[in-house]
């Protein structure tokens, strides 16, 4: 019976190695067919026009190293290193005042009981239900009346008013997840509300900090109906109106120059991502709801 419990023992272990082994296959399958999009770009940058709608091979037969140079220069009198800084410009400025909006707002949420308090919760988080098509017309109106068109101040000034309910909500699970003991000894050791959250909140939000900022960035980056709507002139062009502009022109239209801009386009996303990795799964794993 020993000897029978041993082999049971050996057996399912084996029957385990195999669905590890099944499930780590499985999961490398999808996630090759989910990045072959961007492999696929990244090869198509240097095969030439005709060989783009003629075959689908993955390879190219010649590869034709000038599309990222060229496709830099552009197409007009700008080059993709305004257009590059345009955009680090405003997202920039847009991930950090979302950051530092969106804290102070759940901080004062999560930790404080003031009039009015579940009221105004209420009507914050009922914004998240509002369509972006509802308020277009709207806000147009009101940032053409402030003269704030054709720059990037549609952008950068919601969101230092903590115009982004997403993740006010997220950081307010995120600090509920905290226990209110914390700013109960920061009080003893002489710290006020402000201290309380610099020196002992903010450090420990490190994972939700870094998840809102990757989402503020990504969509903000690859933000087109927006830009399109508020930036008009050309060297205030974003990325994304830029590679839209290179399809415009009145004459043939150079895919692969415009497939190596769009993989430079995405490295950024791609980069931070993979370097923020760590804090942006813990951030989602550990800003879901809570009590």
């Amino acid at each position: 019976m020993i000897f029978q419990s041993l082999a049971d023992r050996g057996n399912h272990a084996r029957h385990e190695e195999s669905q590890v082994v099944w499930t780590y296959l499985f999961l490398c399958l999808v996630g090759i067919i989910m990045v072959y999009p961007l492999i696929w770009l990244f090869f198509a940058s240097f095969k030439e026009n005709t060989e783009l709608f003629s075959s689908l091979q993955l390879l190219p037969k010649h590869f034709v190293w000038s599309s990222y140079p060229d496709g830099w220069q552009g197409a007009g009198q700008y080059t993709y290193t305004t257009f590059f800084g345009n955009s680090l410009w405003m997202v920039g400025w847009t991930v950090f005042f979302t950051l530092v909006s969106s804290i102070l707002v759940a901080y004062g949420f999560s930790r404080f009981d003031f009039p009015c308090k579940k009221f105004l919760f209420m009507l914050m988080i009922s914004t998240l239900m509002l369509p972006n098509a509802v308020i277009i017309i709207p806000r147009y109106i009101l940032f053409k009346n402030f003269g704030w068109l054709d720059g990037y101040l549609p952008f950068i000034i919601p969101a230092a008013f903590a115009c982004y309910p997403f993740f006010i909500f997220m950081l307010i699970q995120f600090f509920r997840g905290l226990p209110k003991e914390l700013d109960e000894s920061a009080e003893l050791d002489g710290c006020n509300p402000l201290m309380t959250l610099t020196h002992i909140l903010m450090p420990l939000s490190k994972p939700a900090l870094f998840s809102a900022g990757i989402f503020q960035f990504m969509w903000t980056w690859n933000d087109f109906l927006n830009s399109l709507i508020y930036i008009n002139s050309i060297r205030k062009f974003t990325v994304s109106l830029a590679l839209r502009m290179a399809i415009d022109t009145t004459g043939g239209v150079t895919w692969n120059q415009i497939f190596a801009m769009s993989v430079v386009a995405v490295m950024p996303l791609v980069l931070i991502f993979f370097f923020a990795q760590k804090y942006f799964v813990e951030g989602i794993a550990t800003t879901g709801l809570k009590g």
